[in-house]
């Protein structure tokens, strides 16, 4: 490392409290958000810690080991934007919190070159390089940790969303109800499909109840998903019986060439399971 650069970089390192403190000083009150100047006491020391490692790790840059910077960079883009997801902060204020960094690091580097009077036009425009394409890939780094972790984040949920969407849940010994609820789009049906018939082998389910009742608009595309369904049941020894589905639907789906006459149907889930001797006991 030059002297000259050595020296840049012990006196960022030197003021990073300072630069940290500028930086906070320049926040609002924004509403939710964890940049808000009104934050709690908590999240201010996080703020003021992970403003210390942006400015260490840009910093870095000017070292001769380039692998410090890498390194240091993909900790510290691992640790914010995980930080950044738990909070649900968006990712435009993050973006614009680090720009407030690279003008209050720049502040800093000013008033450096503004003391020293050896430092010339082409170290100025190198430190430029050097300080500017490391904020530059503290973004990018960021933005693709943060898009991960929310990718990773919404696959999770949409699992859950799938998994309650439609629940096999035991009733007593082998028997099971499917209480389906809501629109059944093409995508949620195919879940459907591919999903149950797993569910009940790994529950040692030999008979579902396939309630209808509860969606808001069963069409003949539904109708034929269900009826695979119900064939994919049948084919693993699994006894299914449908309640809630509407007259004009089963009519339609027989002229489909979807038979649903061996599947034993009835217009309310209490009748159906009632019809196999399990009944629902209601409090009075």
């Amino acid at each position: 490392m030059d002297k000259i650069d050595e020296n840049l970089y012990r006196y960022i390192l030197d003021n990073s409290p300072k630069i940290t403190e500028n930086w906070l000083a320049l926040r609002e009150k924004q509403s939710g958000s964890i940049y808000s100047i009104d934050s709690n006491e908590e999240i201010e020391k996080l703020l003021r810690e992970q403003n210390t490692l942006t400015i260490k790790t840009v910093t870095s840059a000017l070292l001769e080991d380039k692998t410090a910077f890498i390194e240091t960079m993909e900790q510290w883009a691992t640790l914010v934007a995980k930080s950044r997801v738990e909070s649900d902060t968006p990712i435009y204020e993050v973006l614009e919190a680090l720009n407030k960094v690279r003008e209050t690091y720049w502040a800093f580097i000013t008033d450096y070159m503004l003391m020293d009077t050896k430092i010339t036009k082409e170290i100025i425009i190198r430190w430029s390089r050097l300080i500017n394409r490391a904020f530059d890939q503290l973004n990018r780094e960021f933005t693709e940790q943060y898009y991960l972790l929310t990718k990773v984040r919404l696959s999770a949920q949409q699992e859950l969303i799938n998994e309650l969407g439609a629940p096999v849940i035991p009733i007593v010994d082998a028997i099971a109800v499917l209480p389906l609820i809501g629109e059944i789009d093409t995508f949620r049906a195919k879940e459907i499909l591919n999903g149950t018939p797993s569910k009940c082998i790994s529950k040692n389910i030999t008979h579902l109840f396939i309630d209808l009742s509860g969606v808001s608009l069963l069409d003949t595309m539904v109708a034929q998903q269900i009826y695979q369904l119900i064939s994919t049941l049948n084919l693993l020894g699994i006894q299914s019986t449908i309640s809630g589905i509407r007259p004009e639907v089963a009519q339609t789906s027989i002229q489909l060439g979807l038979d649903f006459s061996q599947v034993s149907t009835h217009s309310t889930l209490k009748q159906a399971l009632s019809k196999q001797g399990i009944k629902l006991y209601e409090k009075k």
